[in-house]
């Protein structure tokens, strides 16, 4: 899979189709591959057994049925995540064998109500179902590794576990369809020195890494910043919104980096004020289409046949100039 600057964008399924099914699910990944998504993006948390699974983070009331298990009732505990005090079920206190016992439901009914008709009917998947199913169906994996701090303090590091099912999968160098990605710089180090594999440096619009490592993404995006990155990473996914702030796609690509912003929505809240429209959805072709001709690298959308079509158009547009 190639992705130089002069490469067709890849579109990223985030969390699958994640937009049209619950997210995290196979049914959410074989959705976005339908619809011709080059990559897919599972989220990863341990379970108490070591197990990777897909969520998008390790507290799952909102994501799942565990709330209706009476046996389960006395799981619901308060801990403190990245400085943040979550209450909830969290997958590390179960195992997998407990976890498969659950159901998938829809993350954000209120915006995605026709998601709902889906809820109770889709397992949590492992990375090894996930990786299975990519490999069948020929397209990428772009893995997030949750919390890698937190969790390797509890003793159930995520890192090494990754990136060993990667290899075993037949993925281990850098033409190879993977992007292990992470908002932490720290476990992206430590992954550089077991793996070719290419690495993403996340980065939002806002704060800084868990594990301390920079003080702010805003000192990451400076060209400055770019460069230190480019030490370990193959590229950056920031927050969409950083775009438009001092030519950071310019100046990742100075430094040999790749962007894939995050993440495309149709959803008028999740929209820039530009493409917002009446009613409940705006012009996310639009948003899509605007990043797309600052020279992004690919894109993490929840609508990939959405960015599918929009890319294509792009490319068209480009190439009847």
């Amino acid at each position: 899979m190639d992705n130089h600057p002069t490469a067709r964008p890849i579109v990223i399924a985030h969390r699958g189709c994640s937009g049209e099914r619950p997210e995290h699910t196979l049914a959410a990944y074989e959705r976005a591959i339908d619809q011709g998504a080059d990559v897919i993006e599972p989220d990863l948390v341990p379970t108490r057994d070591g197990v990777l699974v897909a969520r998008h983070e390790n507290e799952i009331g909102g994501t799942t049925d565990v709330a209706r298990h009476a046996g389960f009732a006395r799981r619901r505990t308060t801990k403190t995540i990245d400085g943040q005090e979550v209450t909830g079920w969290f997958v590390e206190d179960f195992t997998l064998a407990e976890l498969k016992t659950l159901r998938a439901r829809e993350r954000l009914p209120d915006l995605r109500p026709a998601n709902t008709a889906f809820d109770g009917r889709f397992e949590i998947p492992t990375l090894g179902e996930i990786i299975a199913l990519a490999k069948a169906r020929g397209v990428g994996l772009y893995p997030e590794t949750k919390h890698p701090t937190y969790f390797a303090a509890i003793g159930l590091g995520t890192d090494a576990p990754l990136v060993a099912a990667l290899h075993a999968a037949g993925w281990s160098g850098p033409d190879d369809p993977v992007f292990i990605q992470s908002f932490e710089v720290g476990n992206l180090r430590r992954i550089a020195g077991m793996t070719r594999l290419r690495l993403i440096q996340l980065m939002d619009a806002q704060g800084g890494p868990a594990d301390g490592a920079v003080p702010s993404y805003q000192m990451m995006a400076t060209p400055g910043g770019l460069r230190a990155v480019a030490a370990y990473a193959y590229g950056i996914g920031p927050n969409k919104a950083q775009l438009g702030q001092g030519g950071l796609v310019r100046d990742a690509h100075a430094a040999g980096l790749r962007v894939h912003p995050w993440t495309f929505r149709a959803e008028n809240r999740f929209l820039a004020a530009p493409f917002q429209r009446a009613g409940a959805t705006g012009d996310l072709a639009g948003e899509i289409a605007a990043a797309l001709r600052l020279g992004i690298d690919g894109f993490f959308t929840d609508y990939p046949l959405i960015g599918v079509q929009t890319r294509d158009a792009v490319a068209k547009e480009s190439r009847d100039a």
